[in-house]
């Protein structure tokens, strides 16, 4: 994994509010990497990064390479972007407590950010945790698992 990340943002629609302050307390992290997002959320982090660059008098956020919404595919694109191995690290606000019409590509993102042993962030603490390790700011091999030949 080299120092810049390829980072995918998801969020359900319940958890967006928690997600832009995430990204509110580390737009100095985050501005510095590849952004890939779902639908909706990229296009929220994308205006966040732009607002927050700008009042900072930074050099402008060049944006969030945005997919489909969830239920329109935009996991399964993740996903295939995961299995590709062009995504280093996944942060995903997701609500276990709302039923999703997609629930079946939420659980097969998860499960290939498992398979593929990328590292992953699923609610605020985790990925406070995540983009504060000394290992995000570093070069990191992932290493195969084993499932993978």
């Amino acid at each position: 994994m080299e120092l810049t990340k390829n980072i995918a943002i998801v969020a359900h629609d319940n958890c967006k509010k928690t997600m832009l302050e995430f990204v509110d307390c580390h737009f100095d992290i985050l501005v510095n990497h590849n952004l890939f997002g779902t639908g909706t959320t990229g296009g929220m982090v994308e205006k966040r990064l732009q607002e927050k660059t700008a009042e900072a008098e930074m050099e402008p956020f060049e944006g969030v390479y945005k997919m489909k919404s969830g239920p329109l595919g935009g996991d399964q694109q993740l996903g295939g972007l995961i299995a590709e191995g062009k995504i280093d690290v996944l942060i995903f606000f997701w609500d276990p407590m709302e039923p999703q019409p997609h629930d079946v590509d939420v659980k097969a993102l998860l499960r290939l950010a498992v398979l593929y042993n990328i590292p992953t962030a699923s609610n605020r603490s985790s990925a406070d945790f995540l983009i504060s390790s000394p290992l995000f700011k570093s070069a990191y091999e992932i290493l195969d698992c084993g499932h993978i030949k």
